[in-house]
């Protein structure tokens, strides 16, 4: 059985992702029950980030982070940094972050994360500002047990070493786990740029 959607779904990503979902819990013949579980998101997490910018302005931005499933462990997925992010492409991400770690078998759930700015826009240390009240604002929700980020588009390893240095302030320890993609000299992995083809 295939599934049509129209031009408009196909180009929400959450959409489009529900619609390849539905597909394939049909041909498994998926319980009811189980197909509502596995469709929804675990939970959904909207922030709003007052930083204060390089010119004395103070400007707010929206962050998310979604945690689609952490029934197989913790969340796991990037963030990204783009004028272009939405709640419903940070969904379909997260949900496709649940399936590649299913099929690989790895013990992961799918997370991913966005802010909406633009880094062409932005230096360093407004990007540094930014990313620090992020992981603020959701770092009851992130850590080795629980969620897991990366970076993604225009986010990199200083980002990742930002989030992991603010996590670690609101603990009161070094937490080098709570984040992949960091610097080599932070524990990070040899390899890790080039294995997902150096991203923006």
């Amino acid at each position: 059985m295939v599934t049509t959607i129209s031009l408009d779904q196909e180009n929400n990503p959450w959409l489009a992702a529900a619609a390849r979902f539905d597909e394939a819990a049909a041909r498994l013949n998926l319980d009811d029950g189980m197909r509502k579980i596995l469709k929804s998101p675990t939970r959904e997490i909207t922030v709003n980030i007052p930083v204060l910018l390089d010119d004395g302005r103070l400007e707010v931005f929206t962050g998310y982070r979604v945690q689609h499933s952490i029934a197989r462990g913790p969340g796991k997925g990037g963030i990204r940094f783009d004028k272009h992010v939405t709640l419903d492409e940070v969904r379909a991400l997260a949900s496709w972050m649940t399936w590649k770690c299913a099929v690989v078998n790895i013990p992961f759930g799918g997370a991913k994360g966005g802010v909406i700015c633009d880094p062409a826009l932005l230096s360093d240390f407004e990007l540094e500002r930014i990313t620090r009240r992020y992981t603020a604002e959701i770092v009851e929700f992130l850590g080795p047990e629980r969620d897991v980020p990366a970076p993604d588009v225009n986010t990199n390893a200083q980002t990742m070493a930002w989030i992991m240095d603010t996590y670690s302030m609101h603990v009161r320890h070094t937490t080098t786990a709570v984040v992949t993609g960091k610097p080599m000299d932070l524990g990070g992995s040899l390899g890790r740029p080039e294995a997902t083809a150096g991203v923006a």
